[in-house]
């Protein structure tokens, strides 16, 4: 089972099966990050803070004791459309780091069973289908980020 929650862990970071989200992050200024491409209905900063935010509700589910279900959409997408400024633009991706680590860790830990039920699941709600979900998701919207980029011409 050890080397499956390394197998995990290696693809939480991507650049398996897709660009590494901290790749990206690394190819857009601060300056681009508001701008939604022609025929797109978002930005790379409104769909990187539903990843951020749906990571992070993921992470509180599986690993902490006082999980309260935030409100669908309105806690997954940001309220404004545009990042305000360059501190809010580091605090967001300073969170998506913090929160990986933290799910990281947590699996890490011999005490979490990658087939038990997390704290705040019932029934399939286990480790190992709470890190595919944060996976999958962020695997999806990393690939509309990648098209944003290429709109932009940064990729």
């Amino acid at each position: 089972m050890e080397t499956v929650k390394k197998q995990l862990l290696k693809h939480l970071d991507g650049g398996e099966a897709f660009m590494p989200v901290s790749h990206m992050l690394n190819k857009i200024s601060f300056d681009s990050i508001n701008i939604r491409p022609a025929g797109l209905p978002y930005s790379f900063y409104q769909l990187f803070y539903h990843i951020v935010y749906t990571q992070k509700d993921i992470v509180k589910f599986v690993c902490s004791e006082d999980y309260i279900k935030p409100k669908w959409p309105d806690y997954y997408w940001p309220k404004d459309k545009n990042c305000k400024n360059p501190e809010q633009w580091e605090n967001l991706k300073a969170e998506y780091f913090t929160d990986k680590e933290r799910l990281k860790n947590f699996v890490l830990d011999d005490a979490h069973l990658l087939d038990a039920v997390v704290k705040n699941g019932k029934d399939d709600q286990t480790l190992i289908r709470e890190i595919l979900l944060v996976l999958e998701h962020t695997a999806y919207h990393t690939g509309q980020l990648l098209i944003v980029l290429r709109l932009l011409n940064l990729h």
